[in-house]
């Protein structure tokens, strides 16, 4: 018989942490990184400012935490589980592909984006640093074995797509549709880029 959940400090704690995390996305999405002041983030989830403190040490660290489970990549290396035996192709296409069509529907990561490009704070470069620690995992581990002394050459190609998915998703979001004269909003437009995406990691194997 499973065993029965019950109320209790430790459910309600975590309970209040997700509220606060969903407050932090909120005031993103609608106000921008702007509004993210201790007083609005615990207005919004509708508790005490004083439980950001006390769960998380500081509003810092609470939209750090929250960060943190919005990127894509500090995410992505605990969910896609592909063989690496090609040296990567497959696992590079999913990833890419996978990150392109996730920016779009995450508009608080469009925003997290925009902000890391726009500011320079603690906080973002210590995302950005973590993020780093993933790429440079899968790149040491799986892809920089595939390619030896070309390695360096791949991991620029991979800078550039993934600089590309930033802008094409943030431009569609924000000022237009077509780019190249390919609609980006369009199921048609964006096929045609994961496409785009998938021949360019050909392409780099195949050299």
């Amino acid at each position: 018989m499973p065993r029965k959940i019950v109320q209790g400090p430790i459910r309600d704690k975590e309970r209040t942490k997700q509220k606060l995390m969903a407050a932090v996305g909120k005031i993103i999405k609608t106000k921008g990184y702007s509004g993210l002041m201790v007083s609005k983030i615990a207005a919004v989830a509708g508790f005490d400012k004083k439980l950001i403190y006390e769960y998380f040490g500081s509003t810092e660290k609470l939209i750090d935490e929250y960060i943190k489970t919005q990127d894509y990549w500090s995410q992505m290396s605990k969910e896609i589980d592909v063989d690496i035996s090609d040296g990567g192709k497959e696992l590079s296409k999913i990833a890419l592909v996978d990150q392109f069509e996730s920016l779009k529907k995450n508009k608080e990561l469009q925003k997290i984006i925009v902000w890391q490009l726009s500011e320079s704070k603690p906080i973002l470069k210590k995302i950005i640093d973590q993020r780093e620690e993933v790429g440079e995992a899968l790149f040491t581990h799986i892809t920089d074995l595939h390619f030896g002394d070309k390695a360096t050459n791949y991991r620029a190609i991979i800078a550039l797509l993934i600089s590309g998915i930033y802008h094409l998703n943030l431009f569609a979001s924000h000022n237009g549709t077509k780019f190249c004269g390919i609609d980006v909003k369009s199921d048609e437009g964006r096929a045609e880029i994961e496409q785009a995406i998938k021949d360019v990691i050909d392409m780099a194997y195949s050299k």
